[in-house]
């Protein structure tokens, strides 16, 4: 795991970014001693577009009634 100081970290944040998804993990230093660790967020298998099914027991044609009065408002 490589090692930053809080300036050189500060001056190269896109390299330090790079250098944690690489290899996991990245520490910054600071001169009070204090360490701090940088990993990448686990990578979600899902699609945020995936959304759970609703069933609100109204026909499609209702539904498709409805959108289109929806969009009539806004047309005009």
């Amino acid at each position: 795991m490589k090692a930053y100081t809080y300036s050189e970290a500060r001056a190269n944040f896109a390299s330090v970014l790079e250098e944690a998804e690489r290899y996991g993990a990245v520490e910054i230093r600071r001169r009070d001693g204090a360490i701090f660790r940088i990993l990448p967020a686990p990578k979600s298998k899902i699609s945020p577009l995936d959304v759970p099914v609703v069933k609100l027991g109204v026909p499609t044609v209702d539904l498709v009634t409805i959108v289109r009065e929806g969009r009539e408002c806004f047309q005009r």
